[in-house]
């Protein structure tokens, strides 16, 4: 069994090690010589101890359903450890005259945020941001890391948001067909575009490469109108970046202030159909771009729901922020956090730490728990859940009035289900939410005890909910000051939010009393 684990953890790192090269290019481009020696020396020890462990090990067993989602969760908290050797060996490799070289020019701060990467546990948080697509960061003042370094925080979101073994799924040819169907199921959704998994892991990144080309050619050509004197090379720069972390609902930035560094109220308009693109599902964009299914547009049960939830969830969010009068301009707030934080992606342009308590419990309960599409890249308990559970609500209230002799099948996202069938998916959709709202619960009570005196209830529920939704938008109780307890159960959150929790229980219970079935 730990054998079989070991080596398909093994090929992710392999994977990683070829991730964590990939900056080396942008390094020799900006002549950042001592980020190009973290990513290389890091990336050829990943990938040769993957490689190496793979080779000793490849006689082992494939994997069953069990032992699948102990590699989802081991495999994913390998690559956020593993992940963070860059920020950890450039940090310290890097003199404090040459860190001083990457900020900018004319900026109000003189210490690069490099250097907070010499505390390991906070090269472990930006690592586990990144690779779990949330955008809570360590780097408070973003470009005085270095381009290479920024270039490598949104690679790991792009990578991280379609998934690890995914893309393992995509390169490695020989998994057999159920061993296949088990590792796809352990992370995706279980959605098959194709009736081969591989294929269909194929397809998923195929599609997720073309949206995100397209992405980068969209924001460089509006933000080259919109701020025509911006420089062309960080117009480039910034599109490739913000197109992958948009795409994967990651949400890091390049700027200073997150999209609120433009300064601009059209270029926040400009970011806003990212957002909504990365928190639609894979396969809808599937069926929508390669096969050409137009009307899936109102008739997928989840793109229908996201967009009227865009929609009336801004627009409520704006009148609440209209009413405290705790925004500047609530209406170009209300709807650019609304549609942030229900896609995951948190892209941020507020100082939501000043909203009333009343609009930060609205954009928690209402956008950061929901999140957006099963099947895409992010958290939060899926849309799909929510209005399965609402239908469920209905359903039940309706059989109230129905004689004790009906039968009646329920209509839920373009299928008929059976009583029985539609209990079995209301329990599984019930016991996922009842969990994931008790570790958001849980989160918020540890983080008004361990953070700062300064912060409000209402600051804690919202940095609790934004770790463990993966949507990285924050009060500012994340930053490099917090106590080293609270980063390390956001680490937790956004780990477990990244799989959605059920295989970290699955691990967690392995440890505790072995492989063997128990009494309940």
């Amino acid at each position: 069994m730990y054998k079989t684990i070991v080596k398909q953890i093994s090929s992710l790192l392999i994977i990683l090690g070829i991730v964590m090269l990939a900056p080396c290019l942008v390094a020799v481009v900006y002549k950042e010589w001592y980020s190009l020696l973290g990513f290389a020396t890091s990336g050829i020890f990943t990938s040769g101890l993957g490689y190496l462990i793979y080779k000793l090990l490849s006689e082992a067993q494939e994997p069953k359903y069990q032992q699948s989602l102990i590699i989802a969760a081991l495999g994913w908290l390998s690559i956020i450890i593993m992940g963070a050797l860059p920020y950890y060996v450039i940090a310290h490799v890097t003199p404090t005259d040459i860190m001083e070289q990457f900020i900018p020019a004319g900026a109000a701060y003189t210490e690069s945020s490099l250097l907070n990467f010499k505390n390991i546990l906070h090269c472990i948080f930006e690592s586990t941001s990144a690779f779990t697509t949330t955008g809570l960061t360590m780097a408070y003042h973003e470009p005085s890391v270095g381009k290479a370094i920024l270039f490598y925080r949104s690679f790991s979101q792009w990578v991280g948001g379609a998934g690890f073994i995914v893309m393992a799924l995509a390169v490695f040819k020989h998994i057999p067909g159920q061993s296949a169907i088990l590792l796809y199921g352990s992370e995706a959704s279980g959605t098959k575009l194709k009736t081969n998994v591989i294929e269909t892991a194929r397809s998923i990144w195929k599609v997720y490469f073309i949206v995100t080309i397209l992405m980068f050619f969209y924001i460089a050509l509006g933000t080259y109108f919109i701020l025509p004197d911006y420089p062309i090379t960080e117009n480039l720069f910034d599109a490739i970046n913000h197109a992958m972390a948009g795409q994967s609902t990651g949400g890091f930035s390049t700027l200073d202030d997150s999209i609120a560094g433009y300064n601009s109220q059209q270029m926040e308009m400009l970011f806003l159909l990212p957002m909504l693109l990365g928190g639609l599902s894979i396969p809808f964009l599937y069926r929508f771009i390669i096969l050409k299914k137009m009307s899936e547009v109102w008739q997928d049960v989840q793109t229908r729901a996201i967009l009227i939830a865009s929609v009336a969830g801004g627009v409520v969010l704006s009148l609440l922020l209209m009413q405290s009068g705790t925004a500047a301009v609530p209406f170009r707030e209300g709807v650019f956090q609304f549609i942030s934080a229900l896609s995951t992606t948190g892209w941020q342009t507020a100082s939501i730490g000043d909203w009333s308590d009343l609009s930060i419990l609205f954009i928690v309960s209402a956008a950061m728990i929901v999140g957006g599409s099963a099947g895409g890249t992010v958290g939060g308990i899926k849309i799909i859940r929510a209005l399965l559970l609402q239908k469920g609500l209905r359903w039940h209230i309706n059989k109230i009035f129905l004689s004790e002799n009906t039968i009646k099948s329920v209509k839920f996202n373009n299928r008929y289900m059976m009583p029985a069938e539609m209990n079995q998916e209301l329990a599984r959709a019930g016991i996922f939410t009842l969990i994931y709202l008790l570790f958001v619960f849980s989160s918020t009570m540890l983080t008004v005890y361990f953070m700062n005196s300064d912060f409000t209830l209402a600051d804690a529920l919202f940095e609790a909910a934004s770790a463990q939704g993966t949507v990285g938008l924050s009060t500012g109780i994340s930053d490099p000051s917090m106590s080293p307890v609270l980063e390390t159960v956001y680490i937790l959150q956004m780990w477990a939010g990244r799989i959605e929790i059920i295989p970290v229980l699955v691990l967690v219970r392995i440890l505790f009393y072995g492989t063997k079935a128990r009494k309940l």
